[in-house]
Parts: structure tokens; sequence; C-alpha cells
């Protein structure tokens, strides 16, 4: 374990070849997940050099005043420049692909890899501003059941389903800290903000695959046509919301391709 500002993380490979990668687990997990698929990348890509966080108040990660989006992405890009990683491949699963997506869009990177994160986000908005009350209160451990059966971690094979398991610490903080934007932003900004971050990736035909662990939808699927239009969409049916869990090597894969970019 290394930690650059305060974020702790896992570096791997010499960093003579293609341009680095920068890994972002999702919300309440560590970068240990991130494990399996990089056992296959090193197989097919040696030396590769990877550089998988710990997001900040997550694993060994110091704690921070605030979580928000900006907050978050201003640590890891910190952390990146003190890693002396530049223009990485950025890549993200769940939350974290949100906070790739956000960072390629201000700070200069080859490409996203967005693990099982929807872009169209003001459904989830919907929901968490309906539950505001019952997440800030005591039923927040019952609410957390509700999410975390969504995941549908039980489709996993039983290893997998162990990583999940052993490297979730839901925090009531810490889950309100990372959805306050969700929160307290009206709908309408959300949108904005979300609208404005793709525009630039559009405007510089950013590489973009988002790998998916079921069918997106209809109405997702017409809607990222027109938002991010270059988008290359891999799904995985039946892989939940970790498809780099349950598909490891073909992962390591994707993420070798990104050598092209």
């Amino acid at each position: 374990m290394e930690r650059f500002a305060r974020l702790a993380a896992d570096v791997y490979g010499e960093g003579n070849g293609p341009g680095p990668l920068v890994l972002l687990h999702g919300l309440t997990f560590d970068r240990t997940m991130w494990r399996p698929a990089l056992e296959g990348l090193a197989a097919i890509d040696p030396g590769r050099r990877v550089v998988a966080f710990d997001l900040p108040g997550h694993g060994e990660s110091g704690a921070q005043e605030s979580y928000d989006i900006n907050s978050v992405i201003a640590a890891i890009r910190r952390a990146t420049e003190q890693a002396d990683v530049h223009s990485p491949v950025i890549v993200g699963h769940s939350i974290g692909a949100l906070i790739a997506t956000r960072y390629a869009a201000q700070y200069p990177t080859r490409g996203v890899v967005n693990v099982d994160q929807p872009l169209l986000i003001a459904p989830f908005a919907d929901l968490v501003h309906s539950l505001e009350d019952r997440l800030r209160g005591p039923d927040f451990a019952e609410l957390w059941q509700m999410f975390e059966a969504s995941l549908h971690a039980e489709l996993l094979s039983p290893e997998a389903q162990a990583i999940v398991r052993t490297t979730s610490n839901p925090r009531q903080d810490l889950v309100l800290g990372y959805w306050s934007d969700a929160i307290e932003r009206p709908v309408a900004e959300l949108n904005a903000m979300v609208e404005s971050m793709l525009a630039k990736l559009r405007d510089e035909h950013l590489p973009y695959v988002i790998v998916a662990g079921g069918p997106l939808g209809p109405t997702y699927d017409t809607w990222l046509k027109t938002a991010l239009p270059e988008a290359q969409v891999i799904v995985w049916p039946n892989s939940g919301h970790f498809p780099h869990l349950a598909n490891p090597a073909a992962f390591a894969r994707i993420l070798a391709d990104t050598a092209n970019w």
C-alpha cells in the first residue's frame, strides 16, 4: 500500500508502456474490489501502470470534511499529481464512474471506463429526495438493505460475493456525504451538471466505454445515444451491479484494450 495526498492506493507496473490506469471503486467499497481483474490484466498487459485508490473516507484513506463530488474530485486530482500520473484512462465503478466522468471533463484523460453507472441520474435523485428524512434518521440501515438488494450480488460466484460482503462498509455519514449532491441539489440543476460534463466529452471525442451488468432499458438507451453518441456499451447479462467481478478476465481485456486509446 502507498499513500498519495492522504489517499491509500495499490500501485502496479513500471509505467514504461501505454498510458496509466486510475481505478475508482464504488460507494462503501474499497480498492481491493479491482484485484481479480488486475490479476488478469497482469497476465495480458504486464507492466501496465495502474493506480487503484481508496476514495476519501473509504478503506485506508483518510476522512475529509466534505464528500460532495467537487471535493472528492479535488482530492483525487491532488493524489494523481502526487503519484505522478498524467492523462490516465480513468475507470470507475458505480458512483466512482460518475466521479471518473466528471474528472475527465475537468482534467486531461485518455478516456473513461464506466462500470454499471447510469449517467441519466434524475430517477435516482428523485428517489433519494423522497427518502431524505428517512436516510438521515434511524431508518438508514433498513433503507440501505433495500439499496443493497438492488445490486444483485447473489448473481456472482461465491468468491465474488465474499469480496462484495467483506469490502462493503455502509456508514451513514459517508453515504449521505457522497449522495449530498443528489439529495440537496434540484434535479434540474443535476441534469444541467451532467449535460455540461457530457458536452465536454463529446467535444473532445473522448473514448468512453460502459460495462453494464444488464440491459440499459429503452429510455436510458435512447437518451444515451443523444447525450454521448460515441459511447461504446458492453452488456454482460445477469452480472448485477458488479460485472467486473462477474467476468474479471473479460474486464481485464477491456482494460488492456485501452492501451490503444
